[in-house]
């Protein structure tokens, strides 16, 4: 199966799964996969379309491509009735997690996990993630009374949200995924790790958005 076609377990609502809808053939296209759509209140309205491509990356130019791309479609398409400013971002270090791949990707990193039912009375969880197949992911916890099973396999089909916990141990994988690949070290992406300390490593393109 090709990435593009993973499913998306986790997805969007209302009118950010009505731009979704929009946005998602676009980036395809260009051979990325859509990460999540959301409207934030920054700078009065925010539209953030986060994206990767298939080895689960993100540079300032597949930013920029997928900027210069989605900008037009939206203009025609018109999604949001007010001016806003288009945020087309990587995911970052501490990354949602709304595909299958993402879990097995981090196997033995922290994640933090909502469910939209009650499972075993709970529906937040927060542990290592141990396992993931099609259908469920298996997360450690640390917070189970002593002698409980502290393994629990949450149903991926009932995932609200889902997303990594920035640890040290997180940050010195980004710094080393840096360091061994080569089309993330040019000037720019160098000097915002240089300057973050890679605590977001979130590239990201920004461009207003007037509405007629």
């Amino acid at each position: 199966m090709s990435e593009l076609n993973t499913q998306r377990y986790i997805s969007e609502t209302g009118q950010e799964q009505r731009i979704a809808a929009i946005v998602e053939p676009v980036a395809h296209d260009l051979g990325f996969l859509l990460v999540r759509v959301k409207i934030l209140p920054e700078n009065g309205c925010t539209l953030q379309i986060m994206a990767e491509d298939e080895h689960g990356q993100f540079t300032i130019a597949q930013c920029q491509a997928l900027s210069q791309e989605l900008s037009p479609v939206l203009d025609v398409e018109e999604p949001i009735d007010v001016a806003y400013h288009l945020e087309v971002s990587s995911p970052g270090i501490d990354r949602p997690l709304v595909r299958a791949r993402d879990f097995e990707r981090n196997i033995d990193h922290e994640a933090r996990v909502e469910l939209s039912h009650m499972l075993n009375g709970r529906k937040r969880f927060r542990g290592k993630i141990k396992s993931v197949d099609a259908d469920t992911v298996t997360l450690t916890l640390p917070d189970v009374p002593a002698g409980a099973n502290p393994d629990f396999v949450l149903p991926l089909a009932d995932i609200s949200v889902a997303k990594l916990i920035l640890t040290d141990r997180l940050l010195a994988q980004a710094r080393q995924r840096q360091k061994n690949d080569q089309t993330l070290l040019d000037d720019s992406i160098q000097q915002e790790a240089d300057q973050s300390t890679l605590e977001s490593d979130s590239h990201k393109t920004q461009i207003s958005k007037e509405t007629n």
